[in-house]
């Protein structure tokens, strides 16, 4: 499994990572055209397909990647991209690979619906290291971006995690698997555990935007089971340049390709991992 460590700068970052400017110009310029056609037809009729009971896939879905993906091949055609509906290289990287990990539409369940709670997000590692995340509200107009090192902002201003240190006063996030029909009692289970000792719990519907609300204080918390890479890889990077911390639920360093992230604000940090312990040492796992 390839395990992305979220590492701080070197002396050496500056070298390394001459071309980050380049990289955000591209990503910019591709998540603001697949956000314009989001914008443009999230109130129209949709054109679904199932990948599973409760997993769809739409046209705009598609349409989107092809979007993005056209924008990151013309630019860097020797990058690996690792795509929802289509993937080019997703086995382990080599030190020096740069790999992109893209959602055209995070929230497609939302979209379907026209609920207007979905996100564009694409992030990019070098080999093992996160070096740089961008997620796009086109609905909100609002664009999280961080690069390793440089801080994370919303529509170009600085953000940061809240300073919540009670768990008892925070507000949590969290979203269900798409084998939550097979496996409710189990996935209730955390929710019980947690709401017995959280302020709140919300359930948005986008994993990427979830945790963006950490990064800039929206939510003090969010965990969920069975994230894919690309729904996570931008947003674990803007929550650590937004000075927040992410893991599995044990607090263990967070692998994009592991079955649990656990994210907050850091100072209730452990006792999120506190709650999500009890209970994964109390029930019975799911494969």
């Amino acid at each position: 499994m390839l395990c992305v460590h979220i590492l701080i700068p070197g002396d050496g970052y500056g070298s390394r990572h001459a071309n980050m400017d380049s990289f955000e110009a591209v990503a910019r310029q591709a998540v603001a055209e697949a956000g314009d056609r989001l914008r443009a037809v999230w109130r129209d009729p949709k054109v679904v397909h199932h990948k599973g009971p409760v997993d769809l896939v739409t046209e705009t879905d598609r349409e989107l990647e092809a979007i993005v993906v056209g924008h990151l091949r013309r630019a860097f055609p020797e990058h690996r991209i690792v795509a929802e509906e289509g993937s080019t290289g997703a086995a382990a990287a080599a030190s020096e690979d740069y790999i992109w990990y893209l959602d055209p539409l995070d929230g497609t369940t939302n979209f379907v619906h026209s609920f207007p709670h979905f996100a564009v997000s694409l992030g990019l590692a070098r080999g093992r290291e996160l070096v740089f995340g961008i997620v796009h509200d086109p609905i909100r107009d609002e664009t999280f971006v961080a690069s390793l090192g440089n801080g994370a902002t919303l529509n170009g201003q600085p953000i940061h995690v809240s300073t919540v240190g009670d768990l008892g006063q925070a507000l949590i996030g969290t979203g269900f698997p798409y084998d939550r029909r097979t496996h409710a009692d189990y996935y209730l289970g955390f929710v019980d555990d947690m709401m017995r000792r959280a302020q709140g719990i919300r359930r948005g519907g986008s994993a990427a935007l979830d945790l963006c609300y950490v990064a800039c204080g929206r939510l003090d918390g969010v965990w969920e089971f069975k994230l894919s890479p690309w729904d996570i890889a931008a947003g674990a990077l803007i929550i650590h340049e937004a000075g927040g911390t992410i893991s599995d639920f044990r607090g263990a360093p967070l692998d994009l390709h592991g079955k649990q992230t656990a994210a907050s604000n850091g100072a209730i940090h452990a006792a999120m991992v506190q709650v999500l312990t009890t209970r994964l040492d109390g029930a019975p796992q799911t494969n």
